[in-house]
Formats: C-alpha cells, structure tokens, sequence
C-alpha cells in the first residue's frame, strides 16, 4: 500500500486542491446518515502533505483506519477496502461541512459530515485499548446457553469489555481456541457441530484481545464449562494450500497498526473482506467458515493486509452454515464471480489447491455437555 493517505500528485497540482489545503480538514467531523440513524466520527491528521483518517461507528462499537483519502478540489473521498466501505463528498464554502455518502455492503446512503471542536468533539470515543501483548486471559465470568431458534445467526464481536457469540457449535469454539479445521478434531461427538450455542463473557484482563488471546479465552471456556480435555498428534491430511501465484500476490498492506481491530466478515455469501489480517489469519478463518477441510498458509508473507475476495461457493463450502439453515441460496447469475481458486488468482494473486501434508491433529479425550450457568 505504499504510504496510504497521501496526497496525489493530481491534488498538488490542482489549483482548487490549493484552496482545500488552505482550509485544513484536519480535526473532528460528525454525522448521522438519514436513511440508518447511525452515527459516525471521522477523526482526521495531517502529517506533512499526508491526511490520516480514522472512522469510527458509534452505534457499532468499532474504528477502523482509512486505506485512501483524497482530496480533489472540493471532492473528499476515502475507503476503507476491508469492510467495501467508501464515501464521496463535496466540501462546503467555510470549510466545515462535508455533504455526501457513504456506500457499504452494496448500499448507499447520506452522510454529511460536520466538524466539532470543544465539547462537542469530546464525544469522540476512546480507541478500543488492546489486551497487554504478555497477557493470558481467562474468563472472569461467562454463560453459555443454547441458541434461540430466531437467532439472527452466527457472529463475533466484543461490546465494551464483553465477549459476545451467537450460534457457535463446539467446532467454531475449537477453531478459536487451538485454531484447527473440524477434521483436525478426532473421537469429537455428534454434536459438536449440530447443538448451537451463545456465550457472553468478561474477561479477568482489561482489553481487546488479539488472536492468541482470544484462543486463550476459548481455550478456558471449553475446559470451565464443557470439561474438555484433549492431546495433540501429528497425521496425514488433505488440506488447501495457499501459495503465490505466478506474477506474485496483488496485496495491499493494512494501514491498520498491528495491535488494531481485524475483521473478517461476509457481506453475502462468496463475498468476503478482510482487514488487518496475515495469510495465516485468513487461512485460519475459511478453514472455520468456508473450506470441507484445513487451510494451511505456505506463501511466506507476513505483513497484514485489507481485501476483498468474490467467488462463487461450490456445494462444499459454508457447511456448518448450511447446517443452521440460515446461509441464504445464491441466485444463478451469468456474470456470477468464478470459483474460489480462479478467484484468489485473478484477484489477490494466491493459489489455493488441495494437497496433502502433515499437519496437527487433536484428540478428545473427555468433554461434556456445558454445565449450568
């Protein structure tokens, strides 16, 4: 990605983009879309001739930093590609009011944007604060109980200092906890991937965790409550590899800093963005929500990155959302997006092939249905 939030060279000499700059955008700006009632804050610094933008959504507890923002003339656009989220706007005259819109999961709504200072600007919320990198959490308190049969399906997400998962199965739990594929999982019960559950937890840290943590916390629900107890070993399995494609990967690094939020969400299905992710990470989540089998990382890459990746699934993949009945049918489209090897290829310069390797296994040795809460 180079060095996201520059200034193009096509503003530094735009004439108008002269009168932009002279205005500043740096600063608090605020607004509420009139068509979802939902708030956002763009926080926005200037380093040089570089703009930084930080978005954050007050009514879904998250912040996410700009991969591109741009000025050209009065136009103000930025994006950030992770969640396929853009906005467009035209700078008013006296500088502080932006008009425009914002366009995310295929939609489009109004957002003008207005800049606060003084109180108004204190409303601004404190950056989500990470778990310390040396801790090892535990859950302080946690429920499980079964899911509703309306649940609106399956999701992640921390509010505040609480954990909060709707329609997770012992194997999404697993996955979490010692990061493996259900076929990595030997001598597990029927229902681990039938019986649906929903967990909200503390934990005894202060702080959002990063991807071990969270596995340390799973990994001290599935023994508090479910008594598991298991051993590792080493076997042969079929798993999809991602390697580099010929001409090298078509990857944008995050602008995100290591220790922020990452997301990997679908905003329907076959079409996935990902942000402030490693290879790795991306493996370690199609292999828990859309590959029949292990997804292991040999392309060597380590930086993070945001992307977004359209396929179309085959009858193998998503199937423990097949499973809840909630996954929605794709309609038959000529202009359909290829299948998810082509797709990789053409559009993150990765290959994914299935192959055989040796890989970690893990073997239940006991686990019980959850205890009472």
């Amino acid at each position: 990605m180079g060095c996201p939030l520059a200034l193009t060279q096509q503003e530094a000499q735009s004439p108008n983009s002269a009168n932009a700059a002279a205005r500043d955008l740096t600063g608090t700006w605020q607004g509420e879309s009139s068509s979802t009632g939902q708030t956002r804050l763009l926080k926005i610094s200037r380093a040089d001739a570089k703009y930084k933008a930080v978005l954050f959504s007050i009514d879904q507890g998250w912040q996410m930093t700009a991969n591109t923002f741009d000025v050209h003339g009065d136009t103000v656009t930025f994006a950030i590609t992770g969640i396929g989220l853009a906005y467009t706007g035209t700078l008013k005259p006296g500088g502080d009011t932006i008009a425009g819109a914002v366009t995310e999961n295929g939609e489009t709504h109004p957002l003008n944007l207005t800049r606060v200072t003084g109180a108004a600007a204190s409303s601004v919320p404190e950056a989500p604060r990470p778990m310390r990198r040396d801790a090892k959490p535990k859950f302080d308190v946690v429920t499980v109980k079964r899911s509703p049969l309306d649940s609106p399906g399956k999701g992640l997400e921390f509010r505040g200092r609480e954990l909060v998962a709707r329609d997770f199965n012992v194997d999404d739990m697993i996955m979490l906890g010692y990061g493996v594929h259900t076929k990595q999982v030997v001598g597990a019960p029927g229902w681990f991937n039938s019986e649906l559950f929903d967990i909200e937890g503390i934990p005894d840290i202060p702080g959002v965790p990063n991807a071990r943590q969270m596995g340390s916390l799973m990994q001290d629900l599935l023994a508090q409550r479910f008594g598991l107890t298991i051993h590792h070993e080493q076997r042969q399995l079929s798993v999809f590899a991602i390697t580099l494609a010929k001409g090298g990967p078509k990857l944008q690094v995050s602008p995100a800093a290591q220790d922020d939020q990452s997301g990997f969400a679908f905003r329907n299905i076959g079409d996935l963005s990902v942000h402030n992710m490693t290879i790795a990470d991306f493996a370690n989540w199609m292999q828990a929500t859309v590959t029949d089998r292990p997804m292991v990382d040999q392309t060597g890459l380590k930086d993070r990155y945001d992307f977004t990746l359209k396929w179309t699934p085959d009858d193998s993949q998503f199937a423990q959302f097949r499973s809840t009945s909630r996954l929605p049918t794709p309609k038959n489209d000529p202009n359909a997006p290829p299948a998810l090897n082509d797709a990789a290829q053409q559009q993150l310069g990765l290959r994914i092939e299935a192959v055989k390797a040796l890989d970690d296994v893990i073997v239940i040795d006991h686990v019980d249905h959850p205890s009472a809460n």
